[in-house]
């Protein structure tokens, strides 16, 4: 378990304590740019299989930042949890992450030219039937990519472990025209959101936070 403390971090109310269940990098990194103090443990569940055919977009990614919340909780039953899980939805198909580069390159290609979707679902754990799950939407305009632009892209591994097979963050930024909405969703936690319910915590009387 790891304690992620930021420059400028601050205590969290020492009634309660959070952690983040997840194994992203760059969700601790925006989870700790908001100076609050958590710690950091990767779910316990695999990827799931991808059949979406039952949820939509919005519900597929609020049940997985469930059951990743979840899966934390069980071995933490006195803390709260924040999960997230982050999707693309584009023309009616929902893209997870890619199992590998072949899967990547069609995720581009399919991406390649379009106004889709980024989701993600952040679910907050605490006492019993104490939870808060929600989401977030962001509409991304990517640019019409080049073949030698796609396969240099997945030649460079920066797909890896992304939603969609691209990190906005990091150098497809260049192939994004427009970003509707939260930036951070994009990247992994919609920090507006998470701030709003972790402000739920805060305004909590003494008696009702877990020690």
């Amino acid at each position: 378990m790891a304690t992620a403390e930021g420059q400028n971090t601050l205590d969290a109310p020492a009634a309660w304590r959070l952690i983040l269940a997840s194994s992203s990098p760059r969700r601790r990194e925006l989870l700790a740019s908001s100076g609050r103090r958590f710690e950091v443990v990767p779910p316990s569940i695999p990827e799931p299989v991808r059949d979406w055919a039952l949820l939509s977009p919005t519900e597929t990614a609020e049940a997985l930042a469930y059951f990743k919340a979840r899966s934390v909780r069980q071995a933490h039953p006195r803390a709260w949890v924040l999960g997230a899980d982050t999707v693309v939805a584009c023309e009616g198909r929902i893209l997870g992450k890619a199992s590998g580069a072949d899967e990547a390159e069609a995720m581009l290609r399919k991406l390649s030219g379009t106004r889709h979707a980024v989701i993600t679902g952040v679910a907050l754990l605490g006492p019993p039937s104490r939870r808060l799950i929600a989401s977030d939407t962001t509409h991304v305009t990517m640019r019409r990519m080049s073949d030698q632009e796609v396969r240099q892209y997945i030649e460079s591994g920066e797909w890896k472990d992304k939603a969609g097979a691209y990190a906005i963050q990091e150098t497809a930024d260049r192939f994004v025209e427009v970003v509707e909405g939260s930036f951070t969703n994009v990247v992994g936690l919609p920090m507006e959101l998470v701030e709003r319910m972790l402000a739920t915590l805060d305004a909590q009387p003494p008696a009702e936070r877990e020690v």
